[in-house]
């Protein structure tokens, strides 16, 4: 899977580094003295670099944990992000991060001892208020826990945090970890889902939505609280029936008790990344609907976009209390 390993120097005894690389034996590596120097540069390929990314193995050394945006939350009093990775396995074509980075090769940042520093130092802060955290804004957060080891070394942290929350947020069908260990109640394995030929069309490389609603109802029967994210909301001419079918797909699969939480939000880019997706996929049919560009950021059109959340919010609400809803709108 990983030809290519660029790594900064400083790292090259890392105990995580030095097991991916003899994972990795046949793979090209690659010293560098800093990961911006293979991440940053603007003449880098995206489409073709997204074909066989790199690895490039980094040590963040600041900003661990950063306020997540105001949209953000399922019910805690104060919500934060941090990004252990940057860039995703799969190949949405309605991802945020193809226009946000030049590159499409993963950031690994290693030093997980100082984003879990961060992260109790911000749990302090707040003292005994709760606090959510959450792990997939730049990237999957099990996609590729069989590289990196996340998920296993972060569930140990939070475990010690009761007033800490986690929310694990993937489109992969990876249960290892979460069999592996003894659930605990502050965690959310959050899964995010399109209907299926949406998932088909434009969410390359994403497992079908069987497969993880298999996986998800394995993770609930183990005891893990589960959340679903429908985000973004995208639209087809028939998405309304669309929408109603992956609803009875999912909620038929599961214990509703046991969901903790369930999100959706409109379709929304900032217009610098709009601009720059339609260049890189110019025949994407996605991209070439009618977007409104508000406060800039491009959406639908204001009347559709309400149409849709007015329209979802409704179903979904035959399924799942209301409380335990959670709009994300800007």
């Amino acid at each position: 899977m990983i030809e290519t390993i660029y790594i900064e120097a400083a790292l090259r005894q890392h105990p995580r580094a030095q097991h991916t690389i003899q994972r990795y034996s046949t793979a090209r590596v690659i010293c560098c003295e800093h990961y911006a120097e293979v991440f940053n540069p603007s003449a880098q390929n995206f489409r073709l670099q997204k074909i066989k990314p790199a690895l490039i193995i980094a040590e963040k050394h600041n900003k661990y944990v950063l306020p997540a945006p105001d949209a953000y939350g399922i019910g805690m009093q104060h919500n934060y992000y941090f990004s252990h990775m940057l860039n995703c396995l799969y190949d949405c074509r309605y991802c945020f991060l193809q226009g946000r980075f030049a590159s499409a090769n993963y950031v690994w940042f290693v030093n997980y001892e100082d984003f879990s520093q961060a992260i109790q130092e911000t749990v302090a802060e707040h003292q005994s208020e709760s606090v959510g955290f959450y792990s997939g804004y730049d990237c999957d957060s099990l996609a590729l826990e069989s590289v990196t080891g996340f998920a296993g070394y972060f569930l140990d942290v939070f475990r010690q945090l009761p007033t800490a929350w986690l929310e694990l947020r993937s489109k992969s069908p990876y249960t290892r970890v979460l069999l592996q260990q003894q659930p605990f109640n502050n965690c959310v394995v959050a899964y995010s889902f399109t209907p299926e030929p949406i998932n088909q069309a434009i969410e390359y490389k994403v497992p079908p939505n069987q497969a993880r609603i298999k996986s998800m109802n394995k993770v609930q029967q183990h005891g893990w609280s589960i959340g679903l994210r429908f985000d973004p909301l995208i639209y087809c001419d028939n998405y309304r029936a669309l929408y109603c079918q992956l609803f009875h797909e999912v909620f038929s699969s599961i214990d509703v008790d046991g969901v903790h939480s369930v999100s959706l939000g409109p379709f929304r880019l900032p217009d610098r990344y709009m601009r720059k997706l339609k260049k890189l996929y110019p025949q994407e049919k996605l991209l070439a609907s009618t977007f409104e560009v508000k406060q800039g950021m491009a959406s639908y059109p204001q009347q559709l976009e309400d149409e849709m959340m007015d329209f979802v919010t409704s179903e979904l609400s035959k399924h799942i209390p209301q409380q335990k809803l959670f709009p994300c709108v800007n």
